[in-house]
């Protein structure tokens, strides 16, 4: 039985999908909550996310959130998968996962202001232009210190990205990225050109959005149209050895795109010269082993989303898991109760722990799927370019798995009081 949390007092740093997460559902759970975002306004960056039916459910919990995301998300019932020249190979549907739940897919920063708006009308703090640049803690208190002030609560739940700066605190040392090897061209834009052009034109359809993929060795190319066919966006990942120290995005170029994919089918090429110099994002990708703990020494402050487990892109699960992970943390905290802060953040570790680990590994899975296939073998078995769609990741309910399993998790906790998540499990 959860606890009442109107004395409790939470920071959280970030405002991404896994921190307003959090931020609701601690909020419904009665506690104050204050969002820290180091951005001096709300900016609707980005292009195409995707949210399973595991996170689906948590939007179709939220109320008047469902609609407000239907107006703007795409709607296809399936992904027609067709080689690098152009050959078709299959139709992936999505009908056998509409018992799961729902899915949305579409504009980043759309989708971010609907839960952003949300957060506000239910009470939750945002302060904007906060940036933080050092974490504390003690045996009864954790907090930030954000231009100069410090501020204090009860926990701190840290959502502040892949560049976290409370991963320092809670691993005591800077753990270094390590390169993926990949890369991705990303573009959100409108139809107009696409409209213009014989080969493309059909995409721009108001009645049908579309999901398309081409793959090809080492290359695979994604383009969806949605809200009516007014707006198209791609993706294209492909092979990149840049020697940088961390995600980063900076300005993509069409010729450099398509020299990516320099002996495609030219209605591939057609899509990326149809796209505004402008809209194109080189978004250089890496990855982190996983992090031995999530929690500081002290027990007040932990990781939560891309903070404690960035993910691949071919995951299709990064943003998914960071709602998983704001909602566990919400229903620990409230069956702790203010006085028992550093056991409900273990108990959230425990918890949530093996399942990131075993879905972080289907972003390589995945990926190397399309980029390592044998294309002898996949022309004459085209239903293996399929993505996996597996219930255990889909067919999941955050919020019910954490309240049956807290009680049992804690008396675990409590038995073995030197556990330690196993990242090589």
């Amino acid at each position: 039985m959860a606890k009442p949390n109107t004395d409790l007092k939470v920071l959280i740093v970030g405002a991404g999908f896994g921190g307003l997460t959090a931020a609701i559902e601690c909020r419904v759970r009665g506690a104050s909550v204050i969002v820290l975002e180091s951005n001096k306004e709300r900016r609707q960056l980005g292009d195409i996310i995707s949210f399973g039916s595991n996170s689906g459910r948590i939007f179709k919990a939220w109320p008047g959130v469902e609609e407000a995301l239907d107006a703007i998300c795409h709607h296809s019932s399936g992904l027609d998968f067709r080689s690098y020249d152009d050959e078709f190979l299959c139709r992936q549907t999505w009908g056998a996962e509409a018992e799961w739940g729902k899915r949305f897919n579409g504009h980043r920063g759309e989708i971010h202001e609907i839960v952003w708006n949300h957060a506000l009308s239910i009470g939750v703090e945002i302060r904007l232009g906060s940036k933080v640049t050092e974490y504390f803690e003690t045996d009864t208190a954790a907090g930030v210190v954000v231009n100069g002030e410090r501020i204090s609560a009860d926990v701190v739940l840290a959502g502040d990205g892949v560049r976290s700066t409370a991963r320092t605190i809670v691993l005591g040392f800077e753990d270094k990225p390590k390169s993926s090897g990949y890369a991705v061209y990303r573009a959100w834009m409108g139809t107009e050109e696409l409209k213009k052009d014989p080969l493309t034109a059909w995409l721009a359809d108001p009645k049908i959005d579309h999901h398309v993929g081409w793959l090809g060795p080492d290359v695979h190319f994604l383009v969806a149209t949605l809200q009516q066919g007014t707006a198209c966006s791609w993706v294209l990942t492909h092979k990149d050895d840049a020697d940088v120290e961390e995600s980063w995005s900076a300005p993509g170029y069409i010729s450099e795109a398509i020299a990516a994919v320099p002996d495609w089918a030219p209605i591939v090429h057609s899509i990326i010269r149809a796209t505004p110099e402008a809209s194109l994002v080189d978004w250089k990708l890496v990855f982190r082993d996983p992090l031995p703990t999530w929690i500081s020494p002290k027990r007040r402050i932990t990781l939560i989303g891309d903070a404690a487990h960035p993910f691949l892109p071919t995951s299709i699960q990064g943003a998914s898991q960071s709602m998983e992970d704001g909602v566990t943390v919400a229903v620990c905290l409230a069956r702790a109760g203010k006085d028992n802060v550093p056991e409900a953040l273990r108990a959230y570790e425990k918890i949530r722990y093996p399942r990131v680990l075993a879905t972080q590994r289907t972003g390589v899975t995945n990926r190397d799927a399309w980029h390592k296939a044998d294309w002898d073998f996949v022309r004459k078995n085209p239903e293996s370019v399929k993505l996996p769609r597996q219930d255990w990741v889909l067919n999941f309910d955050a919020k019910t798995h954490a309240e049956e399993v807290y009680e049992k998790t804690v008396e675990e906790l409590r038995a073995d009081p030197g556990w330690k998540p196993d990242p090589t499990l």
